[in-house]
């Protein structure tokens, strides 16, 4: 396959998921860092959304992140990201990303947000994306991944989004009860395929 072309911004939890599945489906990738305060017109032509992760496959064009991911991972999946042949694991994993993304990044964007949505505190806030950390919590009694024996797809599309929750107030977070959440989170951040992923 020839080189495919991510346009990508750097902190954007979106764009860290859909980098990580590239990354380490080995699809060959050329990576544009976009400034969200001037987008390139390359990009706007492909997805007239704005708005990043944006995929040129070179026979098609992906814009959502999670699509992104589940095109990499048909290309080469070696430690079984996907959860073949186990359907109820596949179907926990797609339920508990659209959780993610439907409604804990509501909690996370009000709770980071919040002086932009005054009619609750912060803490409110906080406590509503804690139900979602309280399911985590509990996911990772017994074992190191959210919904399999290893590391899946499920994971690597929720960390970005539960790191950005710790980062809102660290000193909070580090002493908050989700002690597995915590363990989770920091094997993925450190390893060597998010650093990677995350390098200037």
């Amino acid at each position: 396959m020839s080189e495919v072309t991510l346009y990508s911004f750097r902190r954007c939890p979106y764009a860290m998921r859909a980098r990580m599945a590239l990354r380490y489906s080995a699809v060959a990738l050329r990576i544009v860092q976009v400034s969200l305060k001037a987008k390139p017109a390359e990009m706007l032509a492909l997805s007239s959304k704005g708005t990043v992760p944006v995929l040129d496959t070179g026979a098609g064009v992906i814009d959502e992140s999670l699509e992104i991911m589940h095109w990499a991972l048909a290309q080469h999946d070696p430690d079984d990201w996907r959860l073949q042949g186990n359907l109820p694991a596949q179907q926990d994993s797609a339920a508990l990303i659209e959780a993610n993304d439907r409604v804990f990044k509501v909690h996370l964007n009000h709770y980071k947000y919040a002086e932009r949505y005054p009619a609750h505190s912060m803490a409110f806030y906080r406590s509503q994306g804690e139900v979602f950390l309280t399911d985590l919590e509990q996911r990772l009694q017994g074992r190191d991944a959210l919904v399999a024996g290893h590391l899946s797809l499920a994971d690597f599309a929720l960390a970005p989004f539960v790191r950005q929750f710790a980062h809102v107030d660290r000193d909070w977070f580090e002493q908050a009860p989700y002690p597995r959440v915590r363990g989770w989170l920091g094997s993925i951040l450190a390893a060597p395929l998010f650093v990677a992923i995350m390098a200037r």
